[in-house]
């Protein structure tokens, strides 16, 4: 009697075991197959590409971007895979010789054909983005901005791709892209998720970074504020990013590129002077002649105009950085605000908030002056790294960096005297605030700057709405796929080992 109820008690035993080894070999197979189907396609073939040409102040960059056409809608799939800096000054100082214009930019263009394949070159669209030094030439004779971008237009028509136009862009602009091009990189528009969408990563904050651009001949602040009004309504911009409101600030200042800026100081400098200026901006022992009229020709030096007997003048570094910012401070108008807050010059400045990335001129001057390591440099680092630098002398810098161009080895004093004059002065960074400015070249490898921004903005490849489900990461997917498969593959052989030696389970058991 005893038997009978252990081999009923076995039986049963067996058959749920069995049916729980089934149930969850089932559950497993579903897994596999519903993971397989939405994460196992096959790697897109369709692959998009996108040219931008940014025609700046100083010198003019392409950029070639690449992304597969079944993730346009996605964060982070644009990647940047050329870069190609054109030979020459900024499309500006073509205004007068517009013959040249078309084999200025030859040698880019026959590099992005090359590198784009010829079955992609005529859906791949081009555009180009002219900065502030064509702001500067449309103000002072609009003419021959059109004519400049007439011949550029002519150019770039006479390549085998899809051609969007060539056109002026706004220092709003500028800022606008500028910022989302970094928090794109960033993955700021979409917080990540793990674990099939169920768990938020905490790591991943939804918090927007702010843009500083520092250019030649502009320069741009933009961030959200916190809680605060925008009390300027020509410096506010409103997105819907993924699903999101954003109420921007941004403001560009023409005339406050590192180059302009230089050409003010000299402007303002140079009044009562007797044809040389002695210069705690240039380095000990550096000397540079130069024409007046190269100060009087810039828009940006008009306000110092002045009426001097000589044509050459003669600048003489003496390497003072305190002295060297002293002169810089005075280019800032701060004596006036008619807002709650200001920069400078009378602009509605809210109070700084949150992170900041620092890219263009911001991030070159600190790169050569070894100061854009992973952790943001202090002000107080900053400020010693540049004033020993301005107090070296020429020769000194001229046997230790031999390989750089004279004319920007002799200015990495002023600029970086700019920099912090802009950021303490300008935009009122303090000591604790400085901590959050990263000084930024690339965001993995791609250029930060505004022309991913505008390509995004412009083929419509960020939504309004957030995406209906965020893929999950490959690491996770293949996590998934080995753990089901081990749990089939256990449940399987358990299974079949209960078959086919029941007794040896059964006197484990006991």
């Amino acid at each position: 009697m005893e038997d009978v109820k252990d081999s009923k008690l076995k039986r049963f035993c067996s058959r749920n075991i069995l049916i729980i080894l089934g149930f969850s070999s089932v559950i497993a197979v579903i897994a596999l197959i519903a993971v397989g189907l939405t994460q196992n396609k096959p790697l897109p073939e369709n692959v998009k590409y996108g040219i931008v040409l940014d025609a700046g102040s100083s010198h003019t960059t392409l950029y070639i971007y690449e992304w597969p056409a079944e993730k346009e809608n996605d964060t982070g799939v644009v990647n940047q895979i050329e870069e190609c800096q054109v030979q020459g000054p900024g499309i500006s100082k073509y205004a007068q010789k517009l013959d040249e214009i078309g084999t200025y930019l030859t040698d880019c263009m026959e590099k992005a054909r090359k590198v784009i394949p010829k079955s992609r070159h005529q859906e791949t669209p081009v555009y180009l983005g002219a900065t502030a030094g064509m702001r500067l030439l449309s103000a002072e004779n609009e003419r021959l901005a059109d004519n400049v971008l007439a011949k550029v237009k002519q150019s770039l028509d006479s390549y085998p791709f899809n051609f969007q136009g060539a056109r002026i862009i706004t220092g709003t602009e500028e800022g606008a892209y500028g910022w989302i091009t970094i928090n794109y990189l960033l993955g700021k528009f979409i917080k990540k998720l793990r674990w099939l969408n169920l768990m938020p990563n905490e790591n991943d904050s939804q918090e927007t970074y702010g843009a500083l651009d520092l250019g030649g001949a502009s320069t741009q602040i933009t961030f959200v504020p916190q809680n605060q009004t925008i009390e300027s309504p020509q410096n506010a911009l409103y997105f819907r990013l993924y699903g999101k409101d954003y109420s921007v600030y941004t403001h560009s200042f023409l005339c406050y590129g590192k180059d302009q800026a230089l050409l003010q100081k000299l402007a303002k400098d140079i009044r009562g002077t007797d044809g040389i200026l002695r210069d705690p901006c240039f380095n000990r022992g550096y000397n540079r002649v130069i024409n007046v009229s190269e100060l009087r020709d810039s828009p940006c030096t008009r306000k110092f105009e002045t009426t001097l007997p000589f044509q050459p003048l003669t600048i003489q570094g003496t390497g003072n950085f305190q002295q060297c910012q002293q002169s810089i401070f005075k280019l800032f108008n701060t004596s006036y605000c008619p807002y709650s807050h200001c920069s400078f010059n009378n602009i509605f400045l809210p109070p700084l908030h949150g992170q900041f990335g620092a890219f263009s001129a911001y991030y070159y001057v600190m790169k050569f002056l070894n100061l854009t390591s992973e952790e943001p440099p202090s002000q107080e680092k900053v400020i010693d790294v540049v004033q020993e630098f301005c107090s070296r002398s020429w020769e000194e810098l001229k046997i230790h960096f031999g390989e750089v161009k004279e004319k920007y080895l002799s200015e990495y004093c002023f600029s970086g005297a700019y920099i912090i004059s802009l950021l303490q002065r300008g935009y009122h960074f303090t000591p604790e605030s400085w901590k959050n400015i990263h000084f930024m070249g690339k965001i993995r490898s791609s250029d930060v700057g505004w022309t991913l921004g505008y390509m995004l903005n412009l083929t419509n490849m960020i939504p309004a709405e957030q995406p209906l489900s965020a893929p999950l990461s490959h690491a996770t997917y293949i996590f998934l796929m080995v753990l089901f498969s081990l749990i089939l593959v256990a449940a399987a052989l358990t299974g079949l080992f209960i078959f086919r030696k029941p007794s040896y389970f059964w006197k484990d058991m006991v």
